[in-house]
C-alpha cells in the first residue's frame, strides 16, 4: 500500500470540495492532489527514487501537505522538521536521515546552507517562496513544479516500508528518528477516523504544526473522512478566535498551553465561539482546573487524549458521545492495547501505577539506524513509553508523569502533575511547572515555577499556604519562583529540562 492512496480514494468517495482555507485562499482536494502529482514528477526528475528521504521544513502552509502527498506518491520518505529548530539540530537530522532533497522557505535556508555541497547525499534545496540562487545552490519550488504533468502513477510500497521519519524534539538529548511505516500511519488514521462524530462539512481549525505527527494524522484521517480545515500559520489567540467566529468552526486540536493562553486572553469576550463542539488536547498534561472555566467561557467539550510519536501518534481518546472522566486521557483507540507494567515488565492490575505500554499496528518500526535504543524501547511487542500511568476498572487511562520527572522525597514518590494541579487552582496562576531540586536531607524537594496572571501579585508564602490546603505537606513546594514565562518546545510543551538548569 501507499498512504498517498488514502487521498486518491477520497477523491472518488467525496468528489471535489474545498478542503483547505489558508489566509484567504481556498484550495480544493482536487487542486491539492494535482499539486502533489506535479511535485512527484519534479522529484523523480531531480533523482529522488523510492526510499529516498525528503525533508520538509516549513511553517504551516498548503505546500506542506502538498509536499507530503508528492513525496509519498514518488515512493520516497517524508522527514518533517519543525521550522523552529536550530541549525545544529537541522544539520543532525539532514546527516542522520541522509536526506536527498530539502523543501523549505527563503527565510529558513540559512539553517541548511552549510550542508549544501558538504553532505554527500544532499542534492537539492527547493524554496517555496521566491527564486532559486543563480549558482544553483537553491531552486524555486514553483519553477520546478510548474511545468510538470499532473499525471503520475503512485508508486506502490509495502505495508512495512518506511513512510516517515519523525525526529523527536531532543528534550532528552540528540533527536532520535522515529521510523513509521505506511501501515503504522494508515492504521492510526483509520482508528482516529472511526471515532469522529462531527459533520464532515463543518470547518475545523488546524493550528498545531503540520511538521508534528499531528500534521500527518490531520492529512491521513482528513482524507478518509473528507473533512475540511482552516489552516493557521501558527498559534495566535486572536487569530484562533477570529477564525472560529468567521467559519463557525466546530473543532480544534491543541496543546494545553494554547488553551491556557485562550482562557487568559483579555479580548476573548469579543468573539462568538458558540459553534465549537470539541477542543482536543494532547502532547502534554491538561490541568483539570482549566477545563470547567474554559468550557464555560468558550463552549464545547475540552477532551484530553494521549499519544506519542512512536505510536504514530494516537493511543487513547475520549469519545464525544461517551463518558468523559476528567484527569483521564480516555480509552485506547480501536485496535490498540494498553497495559501498565512494572520495572520487570510484569503487567499490573487496575489502579496501580506503572509504565504505560502500548501494542498495536500503530507502534513504530523502530528508531531509525538505532537498533539498540529500539530494543530497549520495544520489548515483547510492547512499546515502553516512559510515561507513568494507571488504568481504572473501565479501561480509562490516567497519565501520572514521565518516569524521569518523578520526584522522590525521603522515599516518597511525588508526581509533578499532582502538584501542578494545585498550583493551577490558585486563582492568580496563569501557568505553572514543578521539578525536583537536590536536598541534602530528603534527597529531593519540590521547586515550583509560577507565571502569574496579568496584573496579579502574590508571595511565595501565599502560594505554598494554598497548596497545603490541597496536598499532603510533603508534596507541597518548598520553594516558589515567579517567572515571566516558562520555556517551551516548538509545539508548546513546557520544558522541565530547561527549568532544571536553573536549579
Amino acid at each position: 500500500m501507499n498512504l498517498a492512496r488514502l487521498g486518491e480514494e477520497s477523491l472518488g468517495t467525496y468528489g471535489e470540495f474545498v478542503s483547505l482555507s489558508f489566509e484567504g485562499r481556498e484550495i480544493t482536494n482536487v487542486e491539492a492532489d494535482r499539486a502533489s502529482r506535479r511535485l512527484a514528477n519534479a522529484l523523480r526528475r531531480l533523482g529522488v527514487a523510492p526510499g529516498d528521504r525528503v525533508v520538509v521544513m516549513l511553517p504551516n502552509c498548503p505546500e506542506v501537505t502538498q509536499s507530503y502527498g508528492g513525496i509519498l506518491k514518488a515512493g520516497a520518505v517524508i522527514v518533517p522538521v519543525i521550522f523552529l529548530l536550530g541549525s545544529a539540530e537541522v544539520a543532525h537530522i539532514l546527516a542522520h536521515s541522509e536526506a536527498k532533497v530539502v523543501i523549505t522557505s527563503r527565510d529558513m535556508v540559512w539553517k541548511v546552507e552549510d550542508q549544501i555541497g558538504t553532505l554527500p547525499t544532499l542534492r537539492h534545496v527547493l524554496v517555496v517562496d521566491g527564486e532559486g540562487d543563480p549558482d544553483g545552490r537553491t531552486r524555486s519550488f514553483v519553477a520546478e513544479t510548474a511545468g510538470e504533468s499532473e499525471r503520475f502513477e503512485t508508486i506502490d510500497r509495502g505495508d512495512e516500508d518506511l513512510a516517515v521519519i519523525l525526529y523527536t524534539s531532543g528534550t532528552t538529548g540528540t533527536p532520535k528518528g522515529v521510523a513509521l511505516s505506511h501501515a503504522n500511519l494508515a492504521a492510526n488514521a483509520r482508528a482516529a477516523a472511526e471515532l469522529y462524530e462531527l459533520d464532515r462539512r463543518e470547518w475545523a481549525v488546524a493550528v498545531l504544526p503540520l511538521s508534528h505527527s499531528y500534521g500527518l494524522t490531520l492529512m491521513n484521517a482528513g482524507n478518509i473522512l473528507g473533512t475540511r480545515a482552516v489552516l493557521l500559520r501558527w498559534f495566535n489567540p486572536e487569530a484562533v478566535l477570529e477564525t472560529i467566529q468567521k467559519f463557525r468552526a466546530t473543532a480544534m486540536s491543541g496543546v494545553p498551553t494554547m488553551f491556557v493562553y485562550l482562557l487568559n486572553y483579555p479580548e476573548a469576550d469579543r468573539f462568538d465561539t458558540s459553534s465549537m463542539r470539541v477542543w482536543g488536547s494532547g502532547a502534554a498534561p491538561l490541568p483539570v482546573e482549566v477545563v470547567e472555566p474554559f468550557e464555560r467561557k468558550f463552549g464545547g467539550k475540552l477532551m484530553e487524549g494521549y499519544g506519542l510519536t512512536e505510536a504514530a501518534p494516537v493511543v487513547s481518546a475520549h469519545r464525544l458521545s461517551g463518558v468523559r472522566k476528567l484527569g483521564s486521557v480516555g480509552q485506547p483507540i480501536p485496535g490498540v492495547s494498553v497495559t501498565i507494567q512494572d520495572d520487570a515488565d510484569r503487567m499490573l492490575p487496575a489502579g496501580e501505577v506503572g509504565e504505560v505500554c502500548v501494542m498495536g499496528p500503530n507502534v513504530m518500526l523502530g528508531y531509525y539506524r538505532d537498533p539498540d535504543e529500539t530494543a530497549r524501547t520495544v520489548r515483547g511487542s510492547w512499546l515502553h513509553t516512559g510515561d507513568m500511568g494507571r488504568l481504572d476498572g473501565d479501561g480509562f487511562l490516567y497519565i501520572v508523569e514521565r518516569k524521569k520527572d518523578l520526584i522522590i522525597r525521603g522515599g516518597f514518590n511525588i508526581y509533578p502533575r499532582e502538584v501542578e494541579e494545585a498550583l493551577y487552582a490558585f486563582p492568580k496562576t496563569a501557568e505553572a511547572a514543578v521539578i525536583g531540586q537536590p536536598d541534602l536531607l530528603m534527597g529531593e524537594d519540590v521547586l515550583a515555577f509560577v507565571v502569574l496572571r496579568d496584573g496579579q501579585t502574590a508571595t511565595a508564602d501565599e502560594v505554598m499556604a494554598f497548596c497545603q490546603t490541597r496536598l499532603a505537606r510533603y508534596k507541597c513546594p518548598k520553594q516558589v519562583r515567579f517567572v515571566s514565562a516558562l520555556p517551551k518546545s516548538p509545539i508548546g510543551k513546557i520544558l522541565r529540562k530547561e527549568l532544571r538548569t536553573q536549579v
